[in-house]
């Protein structure tokens, strides 16, 4: 919206925030049954698993509780020694100059490499295919034709010559890496359709037969009553509609409700199959861009202020995407747990008040102080949504990009592979890919080799990588606190480079997979 010359207020951004995540929370709660319950074994939900482990762990005691303290430990250590003392670079990278000067990198965090533990080697394979596509084969490929041209070609604003592997990710690869994203969600969606009708129509009969049918219910499966699903949503979109200030018009409330529950679907489907950390919401917002300002376009509606309220139907589903990927991994930690959905559900709508409270006065701090769109805060997203908007407006935008991921998708999908994890490799940095696939490879061999104690070690695994998610996560959260007191620099040079960050990666791996493969003591 800054980029579009709009600043909305605080309220706004309040308001908004409040909306599109109770949005979120909502169009979750009667996909549950089936995401959560009736797909356990084949939707890991890494965080969500990882949360219940700890948990868990922390219940029980003794080795277990041993594992995830050791992880999380070790996990912090690392992640204080990377990016508060930066001793080593934390996205170890090398250029193939021989191959059109393609890189390979990978973002060497603990919590990747516990995430791929946890979704294994096969979802964690097909992320990197798609990776490897993008930025092993597309890009050579677009130096390799585009080096002697001295046409600047749409939608890059220089000559390929003078473009870097990064450059060509972000001006083309993104824009196929979004037509495969909407594609494999689209038949994410197709495949699961029966089930989650099946969901609602349960839910649509227990409005039917009243509250005396919900006494049967067991606790762990009481979710909120589909009538107040219903009438949430239906308030929620009566206020978006009818709020001073947000100007949408009918046509934009149902694509709010249309694509709100289309892309919560695809969000809750892909955290359960890679994680919350490789969750495409800017992929699924373009999408949304896009489907909105074609429909704008074939009514005519061109001018700025219906960019500003195709951006506005943007947010809102940006916003519910988020939210309804942490309920989803919320859920699941609740399930592996035997919690309350009802429950959990009530505190997830009242807990949207705090970010809610929050960003607007955040996001007018950080503009005041660097300026959104600066050297300092580029906010690479949100300028490719821009650009999208002020393209399909303008007829600009080159949608030859975003078929030609749909295409791959397809071609995917009909060998029999799960188009969406790939889509998603192919629309993310290759950086975070590789990590992932370090720890499912981990998982791989510890399963050959542990034999008989195979789910013994698994499960040792398991509770050390959840250690190593939460460890990164939390000293995450303490080195920004540091670094927004002045304790520690941001952007500094670090001491160690790429091979350094690459050995030390390699021994928290091998250390993953020993601690998982040693024999518990008797």
């Amino acid at each position: 919206m800054f980029f579009l010359d709009y600043n909305p207020s605080v309220f706004m951004i309040f308001w908004l925030t409040m909306l599109g995540g109770a949005l979120g929370v909502l169009f979750m709660i009667p996909l549950r049954k089936y995401l959560i319950v009736e797909q356990h074994r084949k939707l890991p939900y890494p965080e969500g698993t990882a949360c219940a482990e700890i948990l868990k762990a922390g219940e029980e005691g003794g080795s277990r509780a041993g594992l995830v303290i050791f992880g999380g430990i070790a996990g912090g250590v690392y992640k204080f020694l990377m990016s508060a003392l930066h001793m080593w670079k934390d996205v170890p990278e090398w250029t193939l100059r021989f191959y059109q000067g393609a890189i390979v990198n990978l973002e060497a965090t603990p919590a990747l490499l516990g995430v791929g533990f946890i979704i294994g080697p096969r979802i964690a394979a097909v992320m990197l295919a798609g990776g490897a596509l993008g930025w092993w084969v597309i890009i050579p490929m677009i130096k390799m034709f585009g080096a002697s041209s001295a046409v600047i070609i749409h939608p890059a604003v220089s000559q390929i010559a003078n473009m870097d592997s990064w450059d060509l990710w972000s001006r083309y690869v993104r824009y196929i890496g979004a037509g495969g994203v909407a594609f494999g969600g689209l038949v994410g969606i197709i495949k699961s359709a029966p089930v989650i009708w099946r969901s609602f129509r349960l839910g649509f009969s227990e409005i039917t037969k009243g509250f005396h049918h919900r006494k049967g219910v067991l606790r762990t499966s009481d979710d909120l009553p589909m009538s107040i699903v219903i009438a949430g949503s239906a308030l929620i979109v009566f206020l978006l509609w009818t709020t001073k200030g947000i100007s949408i018009n009918i046509l934009a409330v149902l694509l709010i409700v249309i694509l709100g529950f289309f892309f919560v679907t695809v969000a809750s489907l892909t955290v359960g199959l890679v994680g919350s950390s490789s969750n495409p919401v800017s992929g699924m917002t373009i999408t949304t861009l896009l489907v909105t300002c074609l429909l704008f376009v074939a009514m005519g509606w061109t001018g700025k202020g219906y960019m500003i309220v195709a951006m506005t139907v943007g947010a809102v589903i940006c916003i519910a995407i988020c939210i309804a990927g942490d309920t989803s991994q919320d859920l699941k930690t609740g399930y592996l747990l035997g919690a309350t959905p009802k429950n959990q559900q009530l505190a997830e709508l009242l807990a949207l008040l705090v970010p809610a409270a929050t960003i607007g006065g955040v996001l007018y701090l950080l503009h005041s102080t660097y300026g959104i769109g600066s050297k300092e805060l580029s906010a690479p997203q949100a300028t490719l949504m821009s650009m999208v908007v002020k393209g399909v407006m303008g007829k600009s935008l080159p949608w030859t990009l975003i078929i030609l991921g749909m295409m791959i998708a397809a071609c995917v999908e009909m060998m029999g592979i799960g188009s969406l994890p790939f889509a998603i490799g192919l629309y993310l940095p290759v950086s975070l890919s590789t990590p992932i696939m370090a720890g499912g490879l981990v998982a791989f061999f510890i399963s050959k080799w542990s034999k008989d104690k195979k789910q013994e070690s698994l499960d040792r695994g398991i509770l050390l990588a959840s250690g190593l998610v939460a460890g990164d996560a939390l000293m995450g959260i303490l080195i920004a606190v540091m670094a927004g007191l002045g304790w520690v620099a941001i952007g500094k040079e670090p001491l160690f480079g790429s091979a350094a960050g690459l050995l030390v990666f390699g021994m928290m791996t091998a250390l993953l997979g020993w601690t998982a493969y040693a024999r518990e003591k008797k």
